[in-house]
């Protein structure tokens, strides 16, 4: 429709939705150091071709990562891919969370009883 000759008209709509654009690829996410006596959150994410993972501290990115599940990953639960990422982030970040308490949070909230569940597989 707007390949055709004359179809694209400029609007105070297309100016401001021009200018979130331009701003949003002229200004650089800048992440923030870290903060050893602030609390730490993790919050991971999982679907079913991967993970990824945010360490933030009072709702500022510190890092960021993501790894895609292949082989016999690709298979698993829900619940074991969500807790393949908190084990992949707290693997990648132990520098940071070692030694001091830290907040986890997804949004599969059978993880959330983790502690409590009596599981009777390896995995």
């Amino acid at each position: 429709m707007l390949l055709k000759k004359n179809a694209f008209q400029w609007s105070p709509q297309v100016e401001i939705a021009f200018l979130k654009l331009k701003d949003a690829m002229c200004t650089t996410p800048v992440l923030a150091m870290p903060n050893f006596s602030k609390t730490f959150v993790i919050e991971s994410d999982a679907c079913e071709v991967g993970i990824r993972v945010v360490l933030m501290q009072e709702g500022h990115p510190l890092a960021f990562t993501s790894k895609a599940l292949s082989g016999k990953n690709l298979g698993k639960s829900t619940y074991e891919k969500e807790m393949l990422s908190i084990i992949h982030a707290v693997q990648d970040w132990r520098s940071y969370l070692i030694g001091l308490h830290f907040i986890i949070l997804i949004d599969h909230h059978s993880l959330k009883f983790f502690i409590e569940q009596r599981i009777s597989t390896p995995k």
